[in-house]
């Protein structure tokens, strides 16, 4: 039966059989933006909701959170009937959207897409994240005081794992795929919107953190978001259902003793010279630096202090993550620890351009080296130094 001319109007012909048609969620996101160009041998319909996803075949607006995703009734029914699978990629991913509306997108939306699986009789790829392996490690799972943080890391956690929840409570043939930290591409450090690593990479360049409170042997683990994309596609394009992917840099995850090496030759190149923070564990924070120091903060700087403090968490003495790259099924080479240093090396570089903090193109940057711990301006108030600017 063709289809009624209101579904035509939205959703154009089908392509031929042979080619595969993906539903993709999340398509302007980091990881969307990274699969669309792996997946060329697909048809690639975005389902999108206020940014285009212009790399995409087609876009259809809807709504995660609606019922039948927010289509017409004759809408929906056409793009079920055209889809062969679904990556599901959109998701709340900041620590600071608060529990409900993480969980609306998180886990209710995921029920609608998992629905939606079925009702195409599709097969489902589904962004996760490494870091449902350590709700336990957030300030919330070790009892602490998180005090004025606005980062709850668990929010996210509990949402990922409530999503995870739903796809395996839902019978669709599905794997779950569990990167961790999202980086920029390993050849041109360009990702499409910078992430919450981005943000204490930028603090590291300017010099604007003299404390980090992560023990200098806890790993980070981290992977550029070329590999993320090559990853999915290949799931995609083997038909491979089942189980879980760990996306991790794994065993061959860096210190952060390393990380802050990286992150000041790549600063020194460029012709930054910035203070590599002083490493503390999460335990001398609480006993020593939070008592005498954090409570004289301004509020501002007790937020961001505190907001380190929940990130950082979820990284201290925490064990590395398990990984599926480089061994069946999964045909995809996992990073070697020169590659994963080199990826970060890119991603530091392309950051400090596009922040403004070295030339577009090369060169050294001669407007003045960020090198003090202080802020210009109104006198620091007792321990403030900890978190000036």
């Amino acid at each position: 039966m063709p289809a009624p001319a209101s579904a035509s109007a939205a959703l154009p012909a089908a392509p031929p059989a042979a080619r595969p048609t993906v539903l993709l969620t999340g398509g302007s996101g980091v990881i969307g933006t990274a699969l669309l160009p792996e997946l060329a041998d697909c048809h690639v319909i975005a389902l999108t909701h206020r940014a285009p996803c212009p790399g995409a075949d087609e876009q259809v607006r809807g709504d995660l959170t609606a019922y039948r995703l927010g289509l017409g009734k004759a809408d929906y029914a056409a793009l079920v009937r055209r889809v062969d699978v679904v990556v599901h990629a959109a998701a709340v991913t900041g620590f600071s959207s608060g529990a409900d509306a993480t969980h609306r997108l998180n886990e209710a939306g995921t029920r609608r897409i998992a629905d939606f699986t079925a009702d195409a009789d599709a097969r489902l790829y589904h962004l996760s994240t490494a870091f449902v392996a350590r709700r336990e490690l957030t300030r919330a799972g070790l009892g602490k005081d998180t005090g004025d943080a606005s980062a709850r890391p668990e929010d996210y956690v509990d949402s990922k794992r409530a999503g995870e929840a739903v796809v395996r409570d839902s019978g669709v043939p599905a794997v779950i795929v569990r990167p961790s930290v999202v980086i920029g591409d390993s050849v041109t450090g360009h990702i499409s919107a910078f992430q919450g690593m981005h943000a204490v990479l930028l603090s590291l360049l300017r010099g604007l953190l003299p404390l980090l409170p992560a023990p200098r042997h806890s790993r980070v683990d981290f992977v550029p978001c070329d590999l993320v994309g090559r990853v999915l596609a290949r799931l995609v394009a083997e038909g491979r259902t089942g189980g879980e992917v760990w996306v991790t840099a794994g065993e061959n995850a860096i210190t952060v003793e390393r990380l802050l090496e990286l992150t000041a030759k790549a600063g020194a190149e460029l012709g930054l010279t910035p203070v590599m923070p002083r490493m503390v564990g999460q335990d001398m924070v609480d006993r020593l630096i939070r008592p005498v120091f954090i409570s004289t903060l301004r509020p501002g700087m007790r937020r961001r202090f505190d907001d380190m403090l929940a990130l950082t968490a979820l990284f201290a003495d925490a064990g590395p993550f398990p990984s599926s790259l480089g061994a069946a099924p999964v045909a995809v080479a996992a990073p070697s620890t020169a590659e994963v240093e080199t990826a970060l090396l890119r991603t530091v570089t392309h950051l400090a351009r596009a922040k403004g903090l070295a030339p577009a193109h090369g060169g050294r940057h001669h407007g003045g080296a960020h090198t003090s711990r202080t802020s210009p301006g109104a006198a620091a108030g007792p321990g403030e130094e900890l978190l000036a600017g």
